[in-house]
């Protein structure tokens, strides 16, 4: 298996709209063309026919049937006229434009997505062109329905198109997500003449600020000025909400004070803009002359105000507004106080209101997910149901979400059969909640499944299963998912993030740099925390001098220094950690609980036990940070490493906060390197007490009993492993060799070179036999060693070495990346590799870095577990 890293080598899905619209303005023809071919469809004059409903058969005579489709669907009755539909079909009678258009219309308003897709049907099977009446139709029906595969395709087979066919498609596009494509499609638009009107401009220009592109936004207000619309209030608006959205509050401001007559969505525009651009004194005076204009605010405006007065602080006066809203009797809203973290007057509100639609229901709902309490958003919800209130597909994705805050799969695979028998599922927003909660809940292969099945899936939806991926491991499927997304979309930041973070776990560093040149090029390079993810990919590719060419462009951010620290202290450089503590210390940059975690787990890896001691002290009395779990486990660490148990053991039980599964963990981890069967006895069984699913600690207590030749302890945790349904990951090992990722599993004997593989294995064993070196099967006839390889190892990194040496000139270093810890065996034939073919060979396992050269790892040969490599 491969991924290149210089060009794809996967089809362009057919699900993912696209208009195939170049970048470019300077557009010169637009044509369609249908290689539809559809049969002749005959009709006949029919005198008498049925029109069935499901408790009645009554016959009705009528000289015209097109007549009782249209009456039909006027009475809003689409179950009947779909069987009058089919009974026409049936007789070859030929069914008019205008009941077409009914039943259209009617399914778009029932939102009804099989029965809309099948009267489509009905109309690709009888027609070749549509007119601009039905196609308009269709086009309104599936961009409603946010299949824009089928609107697309309905777009294409018009003879004729008028603005309304252009304004839906574009504004489809745009609530989709696919802005460059939206904005395409206008430029198309005006190149073929069709004047833009009042509905067009503010759809266009939502989408410059959605993007956000300032640039295009500007050339779109000189469309504005140009078609005559610049005083139409409406479109000013949207001028002004697209300055803000792009950063332009300036440009939005001087907008605003030249409007000959503002209403009352000017002002909030204005107001609200202030606020998202942090300018949030400069907002709350102009709303103050908004009062001196005795324009009153509405719900909008105020639940602003309410917001800029959480970000300043202030809460008197939020109180001061809120008492405003209360003695002015304005409507008050769910919504208003829930957005901003006033959840108790929410309440009171919500609690207040006799007749709650499902509206209403979902905005409390939400309140509770945006202010961290999923567990009443959940209880919520239930009441909801016994009250009889069908959800839509907001309140669906936002339950879900919950869901997947409290790891509640039950639930959410209840609300997903929902979703499936309502129909609900065919919004991307319910699919999308659906991918996160299966990937958070472990369930990637059911998120998969979903992913799959939407037609038309946006960048969240692709991000969403690529991260999905990436958190359960499957970093080589994040990759080729990337590939594909790529075909279709532009990739966002948040994108970028995942798929890098992926690189970095399977070392894919050719990847990782193309990802990387793509954000320069794209303008995305210091969006977010982009910056630092590439930095985290070039340090856990162990490329420190790319990494410290990142880091000296993000100087400023602690993130930036703990991501170079935790990388020393991968590499076990202690001192190399404690030097850069003190340059960051006096660049002014704050520490923070992150930036001690890898200070001390650096003073660990290199057993500096009184500097690690000083560090963790120092935390609280002179950085006011106060100690947390991971700090007191990376104490333990700490002392457990250096010998020194009975001193670890004596830390746990004098610490002041209760110790969790991760601290006993550490000492079990001692216990295992120095080999102290009692004490780590007692730490797996508190560690149990905490966490008895995760394989780790079992792997550790085996480790355990195998190194003191225990094997009937041993044997007795494998069995408790298969009786809990738990399994160790199979060894993986990942090699890129000229922009390509390549994985090997352990036993995997399916790779197109494997004889190759194995005879280049088998010579350097033979020259280990001649050296009179151990070679690695006898190794593993030592019992203990065989049944360490096999539980931990896997041995997949030979095979990694092996194709790299094949595959690459001599002299190239080889970089191998592993899901396991690297076993003796294999450290040792590694070893003796690098130094017959004199190259560097770096192997990062689960638990360091390994540099070979010459014979020599940067490991000082401890091998396997801290324990010396004999």
């Amino acid at each position: 298996m491969a991924v290149s890293a210089n060009a794809s080598q996967f089809p362009h899905p057919q699900n993912v709209p696209n208009p195939h619209f170049p970048k470019t303005h300077n557009l010169q023809t637009l044509s369609f063309s249908t290689n539809l071919q559809t049969p002749h469809i005959s009709s006949r004059k029919i005198q008498e026919i049925t029109v069935c409903s499901t408790s009645s058969v009554a016959t009705t005579t009528s000289q015209n049937p097109n007549s009782d489709l249209n009456e039909l669907c006027r009475h809003g009755n689409l179950e009947k006229a779909l069987k009058l539909l089919d009974s026409m079909q049936e007789l070859q009678v030929k069914v008019d434009e205008e009941a077409y258009v009914a039943l259209v219309r009617l399914c778009e308003w029932k939102r009804t997505h099989g029965d809309g897709a099948r009267v489509y049907r009905y109309i690709s099977n009888s027609m070749t062109l549509l007119s601009v009446r039905l196609g308009n139709a269709l086009l309104s029906m599936f961009v409603r329905f946010g299949n824009l595969v089928d609107a697309w395709y309905v777009f294409g087979r018009m003879g004729e198109r008028d603005v309304f066919s252009w304004n839906v498609l574009v504004g489809g596009y745009a609530k989709a997500g696919f802005f460059d494509e939206a904005l395409s499609l206008y430029h198309r638009m005006l190149w073929v003449r069709i004047v833009p009107d009042v509905y067009t401009f503010p759809c266009v220009l939502r989408t410059c600020g959605g993007v956000p592109d300032l640039a295009r936004g500007r050339e779109v207000h000189v469309h504005v000025i140009r078609f005559g619309f610049e005083s139409d209030v409406d479109i000013v608006n949207a001028l002004i909400t697209m300055y803000v959205k792009c950063g332009a509050v300036g440009s939005a401001r001087v907008l605003f004070d030249r409007m000959p007559r503002r209403d009352r969505i000017s002002w909030n525009a204005m107001i609200s803009g202030y606020f998202e651009n942090g300018e949030c004194l400069e907002g709350l005076r102009l709303f103050l002359k908004m009062r001196e204009f005795s324009v009153d605010p509405d719900l909008m405006t105020v639940t602003s105000l309410l917001s800029a007065c959480e970000v300043l602080g202030d809460g008197k006066l939020g109180r001061e507004i809120h008492g405003y809203v209360m003695k002015t009797e304005m409507v008050e809203d769910v919504s208003m106080y829930s957005v901003v973290g006033y959840l108790g007057e929410a309440e009171k509100v919500f609690c207040r209101m006799e007749d709650k639609d499902v509206v209403l229901w979902t905005s409390m709902i939400s309140g509770y997910v945006n202010n961290a309490l999923p567990e009443k958003a959940v209880e919520t919800y239930k009441v909801m149901e016994q009250e009889g209130i069908m959800p839509d597909e907001i309140t669906i994705a936002t339950v879900i979400s919950a869901c997947t805050c409290l790891g509640n799969l039950d639930l959410g695979i209840k609300l997903h059969e929902l979703a499936d028998r309502t129909g609900l599922i065919s919004y991307v927003i319910v699919a999308n909640t659906l991918i996160d909660m299966y990937s958070k809940c472990k369930c990637i292969d059911k998120a998969l499944e979903v992913f799959h099945q939407i037609p038309a899936k946006n960048v969240i939806s692709w991000t969403s299963i690529i991260l999905g991926l990436r958190t359960n491991n499957r970093c080589f499927e994040a990759l080729i998912f990337f590939r594909q997304m790529k075909l279709g979309l532009k990739p966002n930041s948040i994108t970028l993030v995942s798929v890098l973070s992926a690189c970095a776990r399977i070392g894919a560093l050719m990847c990782g740099k193309e990802i990387h040149a793509h954000a320069l090029r794209t303008g995305v390079a210091f969006d977010g925390f982009l910056p630092n993810a590439v930095l985290d990919m070039y340090v856990r590719c162990g490329r420190m001098g790319s990494a410290w060419n990142q880091f000296n462009h993000n100087k400023n951010d602690v993130t930036a220094w703990n991501i170079i620290l935790t990388g020393y202290a991968q590499r076990g450089k202690g001192r190399n950690a404690i030097e850069l503590f003190h340059t960051m210390a006096e660049s002014r940059v704050d520490p923070d609980e992150i930036t001690f975690m890898a200070v001390l787990c650096a003073c660990s890896r290199s057993c500096m036990v009184s500097e690690g001691l000083e560090y963790f002290i120092s935390m609280k009395l002179n950085y006011g940070i106060v100690p947390n779990l991971k700090h007191y486990a990376c104490i333990v660490d700490l002392l457990g490493r250096a010998g020194k148990l009975a001193d670890a053991h004596e830390f746990i039980q004098k610490m002041p906060i209760n110790p969790d599964a991760a601290i006993w963990g550490a000492l079990l981890n001692a216990c295992v390197i120095h080999r102290q069967v009692e004490l780590g006895e007692l730490a797996a069984q508190k560690i149990f007490e905490f966490d008895a699913h995760s394989v780790g600690y079992y792997i550790l207590i085996c480790n355990l009993y195998a190194d003191s030749g225990m094997w009937e302890e041993v044997a007795r945790v494998r069995n408790m492993m298969r009786e809990r349904g738990l399994a160790v990951d199979p060894g993986c090992s990942w090699v890129e060799v000229k922009g390509k990722v390549h994985a090997f599993l352990s036993g995997d004997n399916f790779h197109p070179q494997i004889e190759d593989l194995n005879a280049v294995l088998e010579g350097f064993y033979e020259k280990m036999r001649s050296a009179a070196l151990t070679e690695p099967e006898s190794r593993l006839n030592d019992e203990v060693e065989a049944s360490k390889a096999e539980i931990f190892c896997g041995h997949s990194e030979r095979l990694a070495v092996a194709f790299g040496l094949i595959n690459t000139a001599p002299g190239t270093p080889i970089w191998v990346t592993k899901n396991l810890y690297m076993c003796q065996s294999c450290h040792s034939t590694v070893k003796f590799i690098s130094k017959v073919v004199r190259r560097e060979i770096c192997v990062r396992d689960t638990e360091k870095f390994h540099h070979f050269k010459d014979g020599f790892c940067t490991c000082a040969d401890e091998g396997y577990w801290g324990k010396p490599d004999n």
